[in-house]
Formats: structure tokens, sequence, C-alpha cells
């Protein structure tokens, strides 16, 4: 039940048709006697940062969830950053304290690489390929080669923005061999789609499946269904897959904390969630 003590958590993005997070912390939020909710709202690229700063003089907001497309823009929105958000270049969380300043934080890659560790997977010394150097990108590169990865391939149709990844990545880790300007994943023992591609039907796959190792894992961050054509294409082949949303049960354990709702397991998380696709 909400009520006029309800602790708001907004979850910030465009288009809020795919979101999955609500479906995981609200029951949780239930079960543990939280009052707290998670709430989506839509906003698009042109009303954002009018509408960021809008939301958060509500008395009543805690933090934010910020995804798709607005995880860039909100690095330069918030008074603080942690050093995850400064390599990543991007911010899916924040959280409004008590003096009501805004500290920005990165969960998206610490999410996904756990995900591919509890598969059992290697990811030190591997040859990995990521397509989308926005904000998902970016955090899951940052991540990868925090897990010591031997190369990162990095792809993106602004190739800006994937040369700025891979100079920040190389900075902070110059021993990582980093690539950009391909996204032919032939040779590559991860290959990671972090593009919207799949988020519509008619989305052309984000790789060339046939060049795809039918060894290779294949992880991919498109939440619109569990299993979007490209994973579908991979499995066909033989590849190991990730679906986007084992990504958020990964990561959710983490926002918990820093929003001060205690901590959970991705399996307790798994138990109480009502996703739907």
């Amino acid at each position: 039940m909400i009520s006029g003590k309800t602790t708001l958590i907004a979850h910030i993005g465009y288009p809020t048709e795919s979101f999955k997070s609500p479906m995981i912390y609200n029951p949780w939020f239930e079960q543990k006697g939280i009052d707290a909710v998670v709430v989506p709202m839509g906003v698009k690229i042109e009303d954002y940062e009018q509408s960021f700063a809008s939301i958060f003089r509500f008395t009543n907001l805690h933090g934010a969830l910020i995804t798709m497309p607005h995880k860039v823009t909100t690095v330069r929105l918030v008074d603080e950053v942690t050093p995850a958000v400064h390599i990543a270049g991007a911010c899916n969380a924040v959280l409004k304290r008590p003096d009501g300043t805004l500290l920005g934080d990165q969960f998206d890659g610490a999410g996904f690489v756990r995900g591919v560790l509890r598969k059992g997977r290697r990811l030190a010394g591997a040859r990995v390929l990521v397509s989308g150097a926005g904000g998902v990108g970016s955090a899951i590169a940052a991540s990868l080669a925090a897990a010591g990865v031997g190369e990162l391939a990095l792809y993106d149709t602004r190739s800006e923005s994937a040369e700025g990844l891979a100079r920040r990545l190389r900075e902070h880790y110059p021993a990582l061999k980093v690539s950009t300007g391909s996204h032919d994943p032939d040779g590559f023992e991860v290959v990671v789609n972090a593009t919207p591609l799949g988020m519509r039907a008619d989305d052309p796959l984000p790789f060339d499946v046939t060049r795809i190792a039918p060894g290779c894992f294949v992880g991919e961050v498109v939440m619109k269904s569990e299993y979007t054509p490209f994973l579908r294409a991979a499995r066909e082949k033989g590849c190991e897959v990730q679906v986007g949303t084992d990504m958020l049960f990964e990561m959710i354990p983490a926002y918990l904390e820093f929003f001060g709702f205690g901590s959970a397991t991705a399996e307790e998380l798994r138990r109480t969630a009502t996703i739907a696709y």
C-alpha cells in the first residue's frame, strides 16, 4: 500500500515499456515490510535535464534509477560521483542525501560481470567484444577491464563514443589491449550487445551471428523479452548466453545497499520477483 509516508525511488528512462526493475524491487520491499516503491517515469531526451531537476525537488524522493538514454547526461547533473562513474562516463543510480546534494554511482558493469562469473565463465585473459559505448556499454567495459580481460574491442555507430571510452580505459588500465572500429565477432571468447538493438521487432541483429564461434559466451542488455532474437540465434549456434535480466538481479543488491535498504542475494530477489514480458 502506497501512502503519504512512502519513500519514492524514481526509475527514469524512455521508453518505459521494457522496465523490469519495479517487478523486482517492489515485491522485495513488500516482503521485507519496507515502505518504499520504485516508480517508472518516462522522460524523453529533450525534456530530461529540466525534468531531472524537478523530480529531485520532490520531498519524498530518496533517489533514482537511471536507464537509457540518460546515463551519460546524468554525470553532469549530480554533485558528486564515484570512481566507477568516472571510468564509465555514465551514471545509473542517484542518491539524494539528507542535505539535498546528489551522489551518482554506477552498477551496470558490476552486475553484468558478476552474472558472467556466476555462470562459471572465466574472464581473466579473455578476448572480449562490446558493441555499444553508451552508458551501459561503457560501464560493462570498465568492469570487464577490472576483471582482468586480456583484450577489449569496442564498437559504436558513433565512433567518438568508442574512442572516448577507449581513452579512459587506457588511462586506468595501461596494460589492457584496447581496439575500436569493428564489430566482427570472429575470434572473440565473449561478445556483448550493449546497444538498444532488440528493443523493436524489426531491429537488425547487433552482430553477424554466423561469425560467432559455438564456444563463445554471448551477453545481452536488452530486456524487452527474456531471449531476444540475438540470444536465440546465439543459442542455436551452441553458445552459452546471459539474458538482460541476469545483470539486473546481480546489480540490485548493490543498489539496495547504496539506497540504505539493507541487502539481498540474487537468489532472494528471484524468489520474490514478478517479472513479466
